[in-house]
């Protein structure tokens, strides 16, 4: 009797270890409902890229799991990075896409930072895109030289790129910009440019502004009097780049650091600790994705631009912003440095 029972669960176990053995890495998304997060409210660039990619990114993954997606504002991003690094399953079931400032706030040092960005898992950026500074056209301001002579109200989300570009500016480059802060995101700054609360957006990538405010670039709404990136964009090959404004290399170190992040774009993420094997199949379904030929129709249709940066590469641009050398971040987080007037 005795034998039986050890032969019976020998035979069970055999057959469990039989069964975990067959299971493949890809078993884990087949019949599963995933989350994708936004650090923002509905309506602006974060929230339309992450609503495109959760309508295909599943088509690409094993057993074609649905994605719903989850608006979290709050802090700039703050909220929801916090969130993914402490509280949400390290399994890879739950997506996000954050303000691409955070790394460059970790390597400033910023004390609201309570994550590492280098340990989370960067799956990949749909648009590698220059941020852009631009004014309403009712302010009369259409230069950089211009925004020197007049004081123009810029709203803001918070501490990240909404306002450290413009304090940039006014530190390096004499601009005479003042920073209201507090909007849940870019939709909620657009209306404020519109009913005269505030006369400028001083980061909104080029990409954006051509896919949700078409009307306000054909009609002249905005004037683009900067762009933010390491190159100029194809289409304004008019307007400067912020580390050209600069006059002499501290400051054109700073503003480099400062247009770094337009590389990290719009980016997709999870948590730290999921599975090399799902990772793997999460970053080769955002590949497969930005090429898939109804992924770019749609975007097409959107009028979003596609200029993808792999999981790989995003996860070394990330590591390579938060080791910046403290000579070159804190000189930046000194120049950009919130204070009670918005200078």
């Amino acid at each position: 009797m005795t034998k039986q029972i050890i032969s019976a669960l020998a035979l069970a176990v055999a057959l469990t270890l039989s069964s975990a053995s067959a299971q493949t890495p890809g078993d884990f998304y087949r019949g599963k409902t995933l989350e994708l997060q936004i650090g923002y409210t509905p309506g602006g660039g974060y929230d339309t890229y992450g609503r495109l990619m959760a309508r295909h990114l599943g088509n690409h993954l094993p057993g074609n799991p649905q994605i719903v997606v989850r608006n979290v504002p709050g802090g700039g991003g703050r909220v929801l990075m916090g969130n993914m690094a402490n509280v949400a399953p390290k399994d890879g079931s739950v997506l996000a896409v954050v303000d691409q400032s955070l790394p460059l706030a970790q390597a400033m040092r910023d004390p609201t930072i309570h994550f590492d960005a280098k340990a989370m898992t960067w799956i990949g950026n749909p648009d590698a895109d220059n941020n852009t500074v631009a004014t309403w056209f009712t302010t009369g301001v259409k230069t950089v030289e211009q925004a020197r002579q007049k004081e123009v109200i810029v709203g803001s989300t918070g501490p990240n790129t909404s306002s450290q570009i413009a304090l940039a500016m006014n530190a390096t480059l004499g601009t005479k910009f003042k920073i209201v802060t507090g909007y849940p995101g870019g939709n909620e700054i657009n209306l404020s440019m519109e009913n005269g609360e505030t006369g400028a957006r001083a980061s909104s990538p080029w990409a954006t502004w051509k896919a949700t405010k078409p009307d306000w670039v054909r009609d002249k709404k905005i004037n683009i009097i900067a762009q933010v990136g390491l190159t100029r964009a194809p289409d304004l090959p008019d307007v400067p780049l912020l580390i050209d404004l600069a006059s002499n290399d501290d400051d054109r170190a700073a503003l480099k650091l400062l247009s770094a992040p337009a590389t990290v774009g719009r980016p997709l993420f999870t948590t730290p600790g999921v599975p090399k094997e799902r990772v793997e199949l999460l970053r080769r379904a955002f590949d497969a994705m930005v090429k898939d030929p109804a992924f770019l129709e749609e975007a097409k249709t959107l009028n979003l631009d596609i200029n993808p940066v792999s999981g790989e590469e995003l996860q070394k641009i990330v590591t390579e912003i938060v080791d910046t050398p403290d000579r070159i971040s804190q000189r930046l987080a000194k120049i950009t440095e919130l204070t009670g007037d918005g200078r």
